[in-house]
Order: structure tokens, then sequence, then C-alpha cells
């Protein structure tokens, strides 16, 4: 948020709750711990830096307890920060976590010729 200077996936998410009427808990996770910049590490990597980075607050935990949250993540990489958010999320007592990313960036290491290809709903 500082180097940002604002939250991608908190104004989707925003957005999402005019338009759905869901209510919206911007402050439902914290990161526990600094993490080093993910930049060109490998989806493994990624996993291990982000192990245990993010929980719920105390004070959000009976928000989060046997609800179904949709995780909201403006651009999905590698799906480690979805992951270990999500991980965080069903350990505070979600009962099922799904993510909704505005975009998904291929990994640029994927071999040549392994293309993604997105689900298509619908």
């Amino acid at each position: 948020l500082l180097a940002r200077r604002h939250n991608q996936a908190a104004l989707l998410a925003q957005a999402l709750r005019r338009l759905s009427g869901v209510p919206v808990l911007p402050d439902a996770l914290s990161r526990t711990r600094a993490t080093a910049p993910l930049g060109e590490a490998g989806a493994a990597e990624r996993r291990l830096r982000l192990e245990g980075a993010f929980a719920v607050p105390p004070r959000r935990a009976a928000q989060v307890a046997g609800r179904r949250l949709v995780l909201v993540d403006d651009v999905l990489t590698s799906g480690a920060t979805a992951d270990a958010c999500a991980r965080a999320l069903l350990d505070a007592g979600a009962r099922e976590v799904r993510v909704l990313a505005a975009a998904r960036v291929p990994d640029p290491r994927l071999e040549a010729g392994r293309a993604y290809t997105p689900a298509v709903m619908g």
C-alpha cells in the first residue's frame, strides 16, 4: 500500500460490493512479517517466501469463521499470494475460500508451447 499508494484489490472488491451488495472486509488479512519482493522468483520460491506471511487479525476472526469467502486479487501470477491468503483465512475458520482475480499473468518461466488457457464460465 505504501509503495503503490492504493490497494487495487480493495478497489475491485468495493466495486463488486456496489454491484452485488455483498459486504467487503478490506482488513480481514494482515501481514505478519515483511517478505522479499517476488519479482523473478519461481512459483516454489514464491510459496516459501509467503508461507505464514498473512493472518486474520483477532478483531476480524468472528467475521471470517464459518463463512464462505471470496478473496479478490488484482493480478494472479503463480497463485502463491492467493494461496497464502486463503490458507490464513481457512486457518482462521473460514468454511470455503474462492479466488476472483481481475487479471491472470502467465508465468514467463513456463516452457514454450505451454500457454495459459483461461477457464470460461457460462
